[in-house]
């Protein structure tokens, strides 16, 4: 039977001018799950509810086995945010010895190993750091109390290519012990499509799709067609369209038998950024 890490199930909560509507998935342990989704679509407020930073008007959060997250619970839960969330005036040094007071399972040898890793000065106060630094910083703090699950918002946001992709092996190193798992936000999806095992696509607070990523990225396409062919298309196949300058764009589910059935079609892989943005810009059947 698969193990969950994460489950959320009809999470909801309202705001004056936002809702998170009856928010469910699922992160079964040992896999990477990205969420994805435009800004203000709800892939922050979903975080801070799960971390219970903002209080959920209903539903429910089952998180390493509890529904209710105890003080044994948030020891094994590593978190980067976007953005900094430690004191500035403080040190990487003198950060860790407070960390050391606030997990047991502080684990000072590994810690110093991402700061050198990552070439992060340990007597520099963290208000000096750049933008980089900092998301770099916060992953060697997730990654040094022995985690069981990582929870990351925008986690490879400010690095450049060599630095994500180093970052990115780290995540897959990180699950390697099957009882590890990582749900990350991301609006880079082409980090997703390298290491997740899941997609979760939020749009307008709701939940459009939670598939395998090799699904999507092996079965879904888009038709690129004129107007003739774009009448002759089953409707019913068509997930959402939207007309570009001279040509139809069609998102579909199943591109082998769409090319069988429409032989003279240009019908192209679609990638993750590809079928948010027909699903955000197009007209949804």
């Amino acid at each position: 039977m698969e193990k969950i890490a994460l489950e959320l199930n009809n999470v909801s909560k309202q705001y004056k001018d936002f809702n998170l509507d009856n928010v469910s998935f699922k992160v079964p342990q040992g896999s990477i799950v990205g969420l994805i989704g435009e800004n203000g679509a709800g892939k922050s407020t979903t975080i801070n509810t799960i971390l219970g930073l903002i209080k959920k008007d209903g539903g429910t959060i089952t998180m390493l086995g509890k529904k209710d997250i105890d003080a044994a619970c948030r020891e094994n839960i590593g978190v980067v945010f976007d953005g900094n969330n430690y004191p500035d005036m403080l040190t990487p040094k003198q950060l860790g010895k407070v960390f050391k007071n606030i997990y047991s399972s502080w684990n000072r040898k590994k810690y110093e190993e991402l700061l050198k890793k990552f070439n992060l000065p340990t007597d520099k106060k963290i208000k000096q750091f750049s933008k980089g630094m900092k998301m770099k910083y916060a992953v060697s703090v997730a990654f040094s109390h022995n985690s069981k699950l990582l929870i990351l918002d925008e986690a490879t946001s400010g690095l450049d290519p060599i630095m994500r992709d180093e970052i990115l092996d780290m995540f897959l190193d990180f699950i390697q012990d099957e009882e590890n798992s990582i749900l990350v936000s991301s609006h880079i999806t082409s980090d997703l499509e390298k290491v997740a095992d899941y997609i979760v696509f939020i749009h307008d607070g709701k939940i459009v799709f939670s598939k395998p990523k090799d699904e999507l990225l092996e079965n879904y396409g888009i038709i690129k067609c004129g107007s003739d062919l774009f009448d002759k298309i089953d409707k019913e196949k068509m997930i959402a369209y939207r007309k570009q300058d001279y040509e139809w764009q069609i998102l579909i589910d199943d591109r082998q038998s769409a090319q069988k059935k429409y032989p003279k079609a240009l019908i192209v892989p679609a990638g993750i950024d590809e079928i948010m943005l027909m699903y955000v810009k197009g007209e949804i059947k």
